[in-house]
């Protein structure tokens, strides 16, 4: 006597949709470990990387710069590095140096001159200026920022001073005569 078991085509096919669904569950979670884990280490990368000092990422990114990107910044006898941002405007305005000009205080956070002729622009609203933001603000008015805030203002990006510390103190709140050179 031989028994038959009978199984319907819609339990089969149930049963196949549950198997799929426990494989595609367990695909799920171990995407969701693989992203976790990613995340946690780069959040653990991040802070072993940081430092008390807001300039230690500058400094390090800085040091790998190369020369065509470097520009200095001379006030008195105080020399600051300035990387070049990657923008028309930046080559341009690379191409200008050596540049001696005397610059304005404005608001005690920045000082400016109109440079001698315009450059391109690529403004942005960046929101936030940083303490030693090398920019340009429409098309001849250079900008170095020594102080860090909030701004709606726009600007091209020409480049920012890699070690910002002392800045403030160095440039005063008068005006000051500074060089701009590639070496």
């Amino acid at each position: 006597m031989t028994t038959s078991i009978s199984v319907s085509r819609s339990s089969q096919r149930h049963w196949v949709i549950e198997i799929r669904h426990a494989r595609g569950l367990r695909a799920l979670r171990g995407l969701s470990l693989f992203f976790g884990l990613l995340v946690f280490g780069s959040c653990d990368a991040a802070q072993s990387g940081a430092s008390d000092s807001p300039t230690a990422a500058t400094n390090v990114a800085a040091t790998v710069q190369p020369e065509e990107s470097r520009m200095w910044m001379t006030v008195g006898e105080r020399r600051f590095a300035i990387t070049l941002a990657d923008t028309q405007a930046a080559s341009a305005f690379a191409a200008m140096l050596p540049l001696s000009m005397d610059l304005a205080d404005l608001q005690n956070n920045e000082k400016y001159a109109d440079l001698p002729q315009s450059l391109p622009t690529n403004a942005s609203r960046p929101g936030t200026i940083r303490n030693g933001d090398l920019m340009l603000y429409g098309s001849r008015t250079l900008v170095i920022f020594y102080l860090t805030f909030k701004s709606s203002y726009s600007y091209t990006r020409l480049g920012h001073v890699d070690d910002p510390d002392g800045l403030a103190q160095t440039l005063g709140r008068e005006g000051v005569r500074i060089e701009f050179s590639r070496n």
